[in-house]
């Protein structure tokens, strides 16, 4: 079971440096499946972030939500792939057309070049959102309703699957079938702070609920030793597997 717990695992490099980033890939790429380059890293170093990360031999989570008109998202998901990621996302919320225009667009590129495709993943509702946010935004929905919509739009629309809270994972697996993927942030050891996350749950849990890659980043890239801290939540995870048996 440990192998299949690494790969589930992405590690977020939200730091400032790239040494930093560099650091702790060279650390921790034997124990996790791959790593999250987010706003943070990719706005201050650009494409250097994602070559960095495979020069060293992981795999890239692109994680820059991409919402714009349907032509732009199109545009921005073909240069993502050529930068050779394993994974990236686009933001629900800009519709149907915006999504469907960057699926085609991706496999498009993908067949033409003869080369792998990106899983293309939809943000649904941002885990530090709660329903009271949501209302203050002028969307009636409770939050689970609102993501499993947005999952059932992307999963319409030829998408890979959804980013979204482990709380949602059951609920969208019903409605879009086990195969559609779930990834999930929000997620955080028993040991750990939630910080700005609302809507959490422990590695094992969110495992358990049928998550096919968990992200983490402050309990992890924050710990004093952080090889150990993804050791740990490897351990916790199959712990609770061997629990629940």
């Amino acid at each position: 079971m440990e192998s299949s717990v690494k790969n589930k695992i992405i590690i977020a490099l939200d730091v400032d440096a790239l040494e930093r980033a560099r650091e702790l890939v060279g650390l921790l790429k034997s124990d996790v499946g791959m790593f999250k380059i987010g706003k943070q890293l990719f706005t201050r170093y650009g494409p250097q972030a994602i070559d960095m990360v495979h020069t060293l031999g992981g795999e890239v989570f692109l994680d820059l939500k991409f919402h714009d008109i349907p032509n732009t998202v199109a545009k921005a998901a073909e240069a993502a792939m050529m930068h050779g990621v394993f994974m990236f996302n686009i933001h629900a919320l800009g519709g149907l057309e915006m999504m469907k225009q960057a699926a085609a667009a991706v496999q498009a590129k993908a067949e033409a070049l003869k080369q792998r495709k990106p899983l293309v993943l939809a943000v649904t509702v941002l885990t530090s959102l709660s329903s009271a946010d949501l209302s203050a935004l002028g969307i009636n929905a409770a939050v689970p309703e609102q993501v499993v919509r947005l999952a059932c739009l992307a999963k319409t629309a030829g998408l890979d699957g959804v980013v979204a809270s482990p709380h949602e994972i059951e609920m969208i697996k019903k409605e879009c079938g086990q195969n559609f993927l779930v990834v999930t942030p929000g997620v955080r050891p028993r040991t750990s702070k939630a910080d700005d996350q609302k809507r959490v749950l422990t590695p094992g849990e969110a495992i358990r609920k049928g998550a096919d890659y968990l992200v983490v980043g402050r309990p992890v890239t924050g710990a004093p030793d952080p090889l150990k801290a993804v050791q740990d939540i490897i351990k916790e995870i199959e712990e609770q597997a061997t629990d629940r048996r």
